[in-house]
């Protein structure tokens, strides 16, 4: 019993390396048959259909264009468009400032580049999202989890996430701040914000939205 589990794992293994030694032949008979080919064409001066026939192989098999679904690195869970950002604030000094919408939407994308998505109009995967609150709450002892007379931003947006034109998940988050750190982002137009805890609040809530509606893709 065992030479014959022996002998069937020797016949296994050769069966195993003729395999590979034919795929191999296969592959290189045909890339020198390629490499024939195209040294023809080039020869005959058919330069332009040499042309065509590389940026077919590359838009194929080059991850430089992995956004086109033709592409054999194509991931469609991977492609995000930002459809749209409505600001929906209706008080205070951010309500219907499209500076806002501008903002989020930049933030956004650069958080979904970040997490791996790649950013293409034509995505199967649409995000909508409203900035539904924007202001600045002043806390005071034993009214908030906040520090007492402590000021801090705080944003609330609404994510909805749709996949090949249904909707797939609805999110909403908040976030706050009021720490001090450098930012070169200013959306308001003077008064009222501290633009540092406004860019903090902006980019914690960007990220806790995309984390939330892409946290089971």
């Amino acid at each position: 019993m065992k030479a014959k589990l022996l002998e069937l794992r020797h016949t296994i293994g050769e069966k195993f390396l003729l395999g590979f030694l034919y795929l191999a032949i296969t592959w290189v008979f045909i890339a020198i048959t390629f490499a024939i080919f195209m040294s023809s064409l080039e020869i005959l001066g058919k330069t332009e259909m040499t042309r065509n026939i590389v940026n077919w192989i590359e838009w194929r098999i080059d991850g430089t264009f992995k956004n086109s679904p033709e592409n054999i690195w194509y991931d469609a869970d991977k492609q995000v468009t930002i459809e749209s950002v409505t600001n929906e604030v209706k008080i205070g000094k951010m309500a219907g400032n499209r500076k806002l919408e501008f903002g989020v939407k930049n933030i956004l994308e650069e958080y979904l580049q970040d997490k791996g998505y790649n950013l293409s109009s034509s995505a199967p995967n649409k995000v909508s999202v409203q900035i539904i609150f924007l202001d600045v709450l002043t806390t005071k002892k034993n009214i908030s989890v906040f520090h007492s007379g402590e000021e801090e931003v705080v944003i609330r947006l609404r994510g909805i996430l749709k996949s090949e034109g249904k909707k797939d998940k609805v999110v909403i988050v908040e976030e706050s701040s009021s720490e001090i750190s450098m930012s070169t982002l200013i959306i308001g137009e003077g008064g009222g914000f501290n633009q540092t805890s406004l860019s903090n609040a902006l980019k914690k809530g960007c990220d806790k939205l995309i984390t939330k509606l892409f946290e089971e893709k």
